[in-house]
């Protein structure tokens, strides 16, 4: 309980149709290891892996809207969302059901 209370006062866990209305003009950060990213991705979306989120922090603005997701069940859009919100960012939206479940437009790699 006061987990779930925790996330939601850091970020948005949204749905496909409500991630979509942020895109314009936010930051959409793909979570994933840059393999998959190179696979495939949203896009727009920039690569930032959670295994190197600690040092990409300061590529992200605190003025627009960040936009987090990953292959599925989001398990690192929260910690990477618990890092910024300590950092003092507001405004971010994670993507509740991830990459696996997009049906928007995607980039796919070689």
């Amino acid at each position: 309980m006061i987990n779930k209370m925790r996330i939601k006062s850091v970020a948005k866990i949204v749905d496909s149709a409500e991630f979509t209305t942020h895109l314009t003009g936010g930051q959409l950060i793909d979570l994933r290891e840059a393999a998959e990213f190179r696979r495939a991705h949203i896009l727009g979306a920039r690569n930032l892996p959670f295994s190197q989120f600690d040092q990409s922090i300061s590529a992200i603005r605190k003025d627009k809207p960040i936009l987090f997701y990953e292959t599925a069940k989001p398990i690192f859009s929260i910690r990477a969302a618990l890092k910024l919100k300590k950092a003092g960012y507001t405004n971010i939206f994670i993507l509740k059901t991830g990459f696996k479940e997009w049906s928007g437009k995607v980039k796919k790699g070689a």
